[in-house]
């Protein structure tokens, strides 16, 4: 299996912009036109339908490269429950940290009746 990031070679845009388009997708959960739209303010045109492409052919690899610089959680984790009020509805706010502050997982859930 090999690791390796595909190539951008014969595509019509450079890698730059590319790798751009590929991360404002996956980091910010955005739509193929939501990003279009970012590019063009850039002064880039090029079409949601081009992003999707690089999005399939490269996010696998982007997501890998993403996976491996996170810093891996500590070994003492600490969890944290508070009551909060949503519409005013009281419920439970789980959040767990490890010793360097990481946030680990954050859950809230209405109280069992």
């Amino acid at each position: 299996m090999s690791t390796a990031v595909p190539s951008c070679k014969g595509h019509r845009y450079p890698v730059e912009i590319i790798n751009h388009c590929v991360w404002l997708y996956f980091r910010f959960s955005l739509s193929f036109r939501g990003v279009e739209e970012l590019m063009l303010e850039r002064g880039v045109a090029v079409s949601y339908e081009t992003i999707r492409r690089w999005c399939t052919k490269f996010g696998q690899a982007y997501a890998n490269q993403l996976r491996r610089r996170r810093p891996q959680p500590g070994d003492k984790w600490h969890l944290d429950e508070v009551f909060i009020r949503i519409d005013g509805t009281q419920h439970y706010l789980w959040h767990a940290v490890d010793q360097h502050g990481t946030v680990l997982d954050v859950l809230v859930r209405p109280p069992k009746r």
